[in-house]
């Protein structure tokens, strides 16, 4: 039997003791490679508890990028006179001078370019008020507006849904949910505003 002659050699016996335990044993019998190896579903992030909660406002995308489904920012929850036919409807006359004005007088049309400046029912169906309008009549909900805004910007909703334009509000694979294209665009100004950038490079001297 080993005997010990004093404290100093404890740390050589602790290692001489690793150095024999086969590394196997010392492998957590349920590591991140045995339950990967072990794992016989598709991979879904949803099921995943995570410390950062999904947003409690999202929907399925109608559509797929990267060959994945995702999910989308919400926008009803968000408009604040939805849903639209409570005034827009025909069986109830506003009866309220400058009703329009008092209910949209906050909104500036800029969304086109000069004489191509959009009027509402390009967008807003005519008839049923609480939807969106493609210009083939496809009625389109107020959450998947991106349906709609793809229609004319086609570039950006491609960039869009391969995840080059936008931004990521939570995962990277499997349910990924990104903002939708109100999120960030108004979307009857969705032009953002030039800026110069907050810092710059002095010019060099010769």
């Amino acid at each position: 039997m080993m005997k010990l002659h004093s404290s100093s050699s404890w740390p050589a016996l602790i290692l001489g003791i690793m150095l024999l335990t086969p590394q196997s044993s010392l492998a957590s019998q349920n590591s991140i490679t045995d339950r990967i190896l072990k794992a016989n579903e598709p991979y879904d992030s949803s099921r995943i508890e995570s410390t950062h909660p999904l947003p409690d406002k999202t929907v399925w995308a109608k559509e797929t990028g990267l060959g994945n489904e995702f999910k989308v920012l919400a926008r009803k929850h968000s408009i604040e006179r939805y849903r639209c036919s409570a005034c827009h409807n025909q069986d109830k006359k506003v009866l309220v001078s400058d009703g329009a004005l008092l209910a949209h007088g906050d909104i500036t049309m800029n969304h086109g370019q000069g004489e191509n400046n959009l009027a509402c029912v390009e967008c807003h169906h005519a008839l049923d008020r609480d939807t969106l309008v493609d210009k083939q009549g496809k009625k389109i909900d107020f959450d998947h507006s991106y349906q709609l805004c793809g229609q004319c910007h086609f570039r950006q909703k491609r960039d869009w849904l391969g995840g080059a334009h936008g931004k990521r509000v939570k995962y990277w694979a499997g349910g990924r949910v990104i903002q939708n294209c109100t999120t960030c665009h108004p979307p009857h100004a969705p032009r953002f505003k030039k800026r110069m950038p907050a810092t710059y490079s002095l010019p060099l001297k010769n």
